[in-house]
């Protein structure tokens, strides 16, 4: 499912339009990419975590060449779900 797939399905179940839930998921994306990047986890009940971690410089491989290179360390995020959405998604079977 993309975004514009995800915005349909929520302004659809919601009863509102597409442009507002498109508004709403931009806004969504902000605030979580703006909070994680004071390095603040964003908890959402029942989803999950997202939280920002720090990759640490590594020796990587090219697959087209085979070459070794040094990649430089970088933020990141990290995410784990939340009991409900587990539940959700074992429910299912």
């Amino acid at each position: 499912m993309n975004k514009n797939e995800l915005a349909k399905e929520i302004a659809s179940r919601m009863s509102i339009t597409v442009t507002k839930t498109l508004q709403f998921l931009d806004t969504m994306s902000d605030v979580v990419g703006e909070t994680i990047s004071r390095d603040e986890p964003v908890m959402l009940q029942n989803f999950g975590h997202y939280m920002p971690w720090d990759q640490t410089e590594r020796l990587g491989r090219n697959p087209r060449t085979g070459k070794e290179c040094v990649i430089s360390k970088r933020r990141s995020v990290k995410f784990k779900p939340g009991k409900g959405l587990i539940d959700t998604l074992n429910s299912k079977r």
